[in-house]
């Protein structure tokens, strides 16, 4: 029997497809990143990870973790407070008053202590604390609510982009302090 070189390619086609129902289903690649957002920590050009905690609340004060780890190959240097811009959800920055130490805010044990040098070993870590009230002492002032968190281990350093869940509800305060970086032990 006689037959054309369409009719192979045909029943070629036909055994690859029936084999290929049998196959194990190939894996779907998850989607690209959003450029410009992080969906973990990555390691910053100067050699640490940044990345936020859970915020807890109680009677309209707010407290975030912010924890960062040498991902680095060399020891890295740690002194002083965190360097953080609160932005809107179009990642616009927000007028707030930054402080250093949240004595301002709250008296929190160790968190208007002064900076402590010290040294992160590569995988080593370092955490601070983010402070700030939900209070609205104005009621003709809009209350100010932030998405993002913009930290950098210190002014001029690299910085990385963080979205606690619930916000930085900040309501009329204008204000978010933070507490020295405090190397682990």
């Amino acid at each position: 029997m006689r037959t054309s070189t369409g009719s192979c390619l045909l029943a070629a086609s036909t055994v690859f497809l029936l084999t290929a129902c049998d196959a194990e289903p190939v894996p779907i690649p998850p989607p690209p990143p959003t450029p410009g957002v992080s969906s973990g920590p990555e390691c910053l050009t100067s050699g640490v990870a940044l990345t936020a905690g859970q915020v807890e609340a109680a009677s309209g004060l707010r407290a975030m973790r912010v924890t960062m780890v040498n991902c680095g190959k060399m020891p890295y240097a740690v002194n002083g407070h965190p360097a953080l811009r609160v932005l809107d959800a179009d990642r616009k920055p927000l007028t707030l008053t930054i402080a250093e130490g949240t004595s301002n805010i709250s008296r929190i044990d160790g968190f208007d202590d002064a900076p402590q040098p010290g040294t992160l070993a590569p995988g080593g870590e370092a955490t601070a604390v983010l402070v700030w009230r939900n209070t609205v002492t104005d009621s003709s002032v809009p209350a100010t609510t932030g998405v993002h968190i913009e930290v950098a281990p210190a002014a001029g350093q690299p910085t990385q982009l963080l979205t606690p869940q619930a916000g930085v509800d900040l309501g009329t305060t204008g204000t978010i302090a933070t507490s020295p970086w405090v190397v682990a032990s």
